[in-house]
């Protein structure tokens, strides 16, 4: 689908240059390739970061669900265009006369907008059968042109660098694939050794993005320079077959490779071929746009109804959407150039979008390179944005009409919903937002370890008792006899204290074990002697990795709590994360 899209540009963008600069349009044919290649490096690398989609409208919601939802709109815009001028151009292939192709472009956006009532998995398949005639297609026109390129008619850039710059921008048809494949990223298989928790895409992403990408730039740079290799008395007709020029190209050096007849019959062939390609890059963008807009249904930025399904589990409001708009542009298109001056200010605004977002986005992890090349395709496209929007006023009528519509049904849905737009403070923004709210994970599996430790018969025995039993778990009581003895030589008979030696444990532990045994808990006793009982309860908590301790609010006064500490606090303060406390008072 890729291919079906980006693939195709060289299609028209070598024609339209050759409209706009002539024979000294080399240079801006090798500008476009240029940013066609940074472009779709850029998208590989802002692809790994979203492996569940990363289109203009999920980079751009991390930083705004307005700018997102502008975003998305833009994108419209585009795949509105690219939709018509695909269909346009393939008829052009096909050698429908000029007068029948707005007519027979309408049916042909029809036609797919039917096959893709039955979902895309279908329809998506057409752009893979054809990619290989289309390669095979290229490669038999620079075959044929191969020993006749020259630089021999190639003229140096007239008029200044404006001039240049803003026939540069002209001609920029080649990059909404891109965009396309990113919101596809969610249907590509994983990375080996990924998981759905923790899904990975950089293989396929780079088997998708990174062969079509380098096609498209030697390819489009070679087809230019064998058409700027024509004579130069061959200029009228280059300029009146500018929409179908492969065509032009493959008959020409066709005629001079294999003759007359057979070159007839290549132009049909080629021309068959790459209208076919174009036709699939229609269902693209057809494809695409129901993706787009059921996804701002469910997101609650467009009206509910958009996300409505057919029994095909198809969005039919978005896809009546998705075939009227490039019918309503096909309607008021006079030729191709018309089509061209609509499509840059979409693709252009939505990937400028996308790649701002992620360049200021710290959270994704970029090397400091990788945002450094975000950040200078950003500026070049903000730059050719801005020249579009001042150069060509129909393009920028036409987005305004999108976006502004856009957001109108955006606020209408929204009003409709019960939601209002309030501007609050950062602070209280933080404090609604949902992301800042920690995710509660209740534990409620049996078998779950806890230890509880007393100086005496207190109620917090009793509750660790209930606690263990509620939760069909075993029980630790820890006793701690404190000896805070300076001792001045090593002892002579050492030995292992143990509880039975002390009366006081020995009561303690005693019932708690019978207790244990009449409620059906495993009760283990554990004794130790420490200067230091905090210390000593928080090593016995990680030994025996326990899940949950529980201790007793403290009992010492307040001259005890200064010379000694207070043992709850101590250990609150230092017990590893994964052991929940629980004080009991």
């Amino acid at each position: 689908m890729l291919y079906g899209d980006l693939g195709t540009s060289k299609a028209y963008v070598i024609g339209l240059a050759f409209v706009a600069s002539q024979f000294s349009s080399f240079p801006i044919i090798l500008a476009v390739c240029a940013l066609t290649g940074f472009v779709a490096y850029n998208y590989l690398l802002i692809c790994r970061h979203f492996p569940d989609g990363g289109g203009v409208y999920s980079a751009a919601r991390d930083q705004s669900r307005l700018l997102a939802v502008m975003g998305a709109l833009l994108l419209v815009a585009d795949l509105t265009v690219t939709a018509a001028m695909s269909a346009w151009s393939g008829m052009s292939y096909f050698g429908v006369p000029k007068a029948y192709i707005p007519a027979s472009t309408i049916g042909v956006i029809l036609f797919f907008a039917g096959i893709n009532v039955f979902g895309p998995k279908h329809s998506g398949s057409l752009a893979m059968v054809l990619a290989v005639p289309m390669v095979f297609v290229v490669l038999l026109v620079l075959g044929c042109s191969l020993p006749h390129l020259t630089f021999t008619h190639l003229e140096p850039m007239h008029g200044g660098f404006t001039k240049n710059w803003v026939a540069f921008t002209g001609v920029i048809l080649a990059l909404s694939g891109v965009e396309t494949i990113a919101n596809l990223t969610g249907v590509l298989k994983l990375d080996v050794g990924a998981t759905m928790e923790k899904p990975q895409v950089k293989r396929e992403t780079r088997l998708a993005i990174l062969p079509v990408g380098l096609e498209v730039v030697f390819g489009t740079a070679l087809l230019g320079w064998a058409m700027l290799s024509l004579p130069a008395d061959l200029a009228p007709q280059i300029e009146e077959r500018y929409e179908d020029m492969l065509r032009f190209l493959a008959e020409y050096y066709g005629t001079l490779t294999f003759g007359a007849a057979a070159a007839k019959w290549i132009g049909v062939v080629v021309g068959a071929v790459v209208g076919a390609l174009l036709f699939s890059a229609v269902n693209t963008a057809v494809t695409a746009m129901i993706g787009l807009g059921y996804m701002l249904a469910r997101d609650g930025e467009m009206p509910r109804s958009l996300a409505r399904l057919n029994r095909f589990g198809v969005p039919w409001l978005p896809l009546v959407i998705a075939a009227a708009l490039p019918i309503m542009v096909v309607c008021v298109a006079t030729d191709m150039a018309f089509l061209a001056n609509l499509y840059a200010i979409g693709v252009v605004g939505a990937i400028t979008v996308n790649l701002g977002s992620c360049g200021i986005n710290k959270a994704l992890g970029f090397k400091w390179w990788e945002r450094s090349l975000l950040a200078l395709t950003f500026v070049i496209l903000f730059a050719v944005e801005i020249t579009i929007a001042k150069t060509k006023h129909e393009a920028l009528f036409f987005v305004v009409c999108i976006v502004g519509g856009g957001l109108g049904l955006r606020a209408y849905s929204q009003r409709r919903a019960g939601l209002r737009t309030l501007t609050v403070s950062r602070e209280i923004a933080a404090a609604v937002n949902p992301g800042s709210v920690p995710e509660f994970r209740i534990n409620l599996s049996p078998g779950q370890t806890l230890l509880v430790a007393a100086r005496g018969l207190t109620p917090v025995l009793g509750f660790a008792l209930e606690e263990a039993r509620l939760r069909q778990g075993s029980l630790y009581v820890l006793y701690v006899k404190e000896v805070a003895v300076l001792l001045p030589g090593r002892l002579q008979n050492p030995h292992r204290p143990r509880w039975q030696d002390d009366p006081q444990a020995t009561s303690i532990l005693t019932r708690m074990m019978e207790l244990g045994r009449q409620q059906g808990v495993p009760v283990v006793p554990v004794y130790t002697v420490s200067e230091n009982p905090s210390a000593t309860i928080l090593d016995t908590s990680a030994t025996l990795g326990i899940d949950i301790l529980i201790l007793g609010g403290s009992h010492r006064r307040t001259l005890a709590k200064v010379l000694k500490g207070n043992v709850v606090s101590n250990v609150a303060r230092n017990l590893p994360e994964n052991i929940q406390l629980l004080i009991y008072g």
